[in-house]
């Protein structure tokens, strides 16, 4: 199941998860809309893999599903 990340790892953006603003490579990295389309070029500086918008979970099955707490943040990257 998708983590669903709670922020940008490069700027530490919130991304709840019923955001449109957030943006996923294939291994899950997350970023905002922002840095991925802007200074990334929509390419995860970790794998080099196409950042694409990440879908959102239907409000419903948040409850018995979550999203992550767990931040992932390392502005160096990109």
């Amino acid at each position: 199941m998708l983590q669903m990340r709670p922020g940008c790892e490069r700027c530490d953006r919130d991304l709840p998860p019923d955001s449109d603003q957030a943006r996923i490579c294939s291994f899950e990295c997350t970023y905002c809309a922002p840095c991925a389309d802007g200074v990334l070029g929509g390419r995860c500086p970790n794998c080099a893999g196409e950042l694409v918008r990440r879908p959102i979970r239907p409000a419903a099955r948040l409850a018995q599903h979550p999203g992550s707490t767990t931040r992932v943040y390392t502005p160096a990257t990109g």
